[in-house]
């Protein structure tokens, strides 16, 4: 691979924060008051134990959730963004853009939780999206990373329907919850996009949905025949 001329490289502007509106999900800065009581429902819904398994904090009551969330309003990094569904206004999810350096033009999804409304649906595969294009198209980065527990099979599928390239183990990178945590590492690079980009705009298009809203192809194929 020929390496690539960065003597004109700058530093990438930071996220603002920007609402981020799609087709059938709109992503909005974490704010308690308009966002605080549907999330808080969507983050307690059931299943909320196997979502909160490989997260750093067990399914919260209103007083620790509250707590966090103001947390997380007040913060650049991570900037935390409520998905939205645009047909009833309620937080349903939520995601951050994280260790963002500017300087290298690198920057990470994460601290994902998508509730039952929306988790395995068009809403939260363009969610992840409209972070993706923003991050490339919008600010410029090279690099748009996915990290999760070794462990999180899940996570780890998700990672690799969505483009992300797998890249290793970092062994004993992190203690969680009083244990250590292996982290596979995912990344896709600007070279990457343009082909990513185009699966993601044919998965999302109403012509990829019968009637019922089921899938006609699936993004993985897209994305490799992009």
């Amino acid at each position: 691979m020929t390496a690539r001329d960065l003597s004109g490289w700058t530093a990438r502007p930071r996220p603002s924060g920007d609402s981020l509106a799609g087709r059938w999900v709109r992503l909005e800065r974490l704010d308690p008051s308009r966002h605080g009581d549907s999330l808080f429902e969507a983050s307690i819904a059931p299943g909320a134990e196997e979502r909160f398994r490989y997260l750093p904090d067990p399914p919260p009551d209103r007083a620790t959730f509250d707590a966090w969330a103001e947390k997380m309003a007040a913060s650049a990094d991570p900037l935390c963004y409520a998905v939205i569904d645009p047909a009833t206004g309620r937080a349903e999810g939520r995601q951050t853009l994280m260790r963002i350096d500017a300087a290298n033009g690198v920057i990470e999804i994460g601290n994902i939780l998508w509730g039952p409304k929306i988790a395995r649906t068009r809403m939260a595969t363009e969610a992840l999206y409209l972070l993706a294009k923003h991050a490339f198209d919008d600010l410029g980065y090279r690099r748009f990373e996915w990290k999760c527990n070794a462990l999180n099979a899940p996570s780890r599928r998700a990672a690799e329907r969505f483009g992300f390239a797998f890249e290793g183990i970092f062994r004993q990178h992190m203690v969680v919850k009083g244990e250590s945590r292996d982290t596979a590492w995912y990344a896709m690079t600007d070279g990457d996009w343009p082909r990513i980009r185009a699966g993601f705009e044919r998965w999302l298009d109403p012509a990829n949905f019968d009637p019922e809203g089921r899938q006609r192809s699936p993004l993985g194929e897209l994305i490799a025949t992009a």
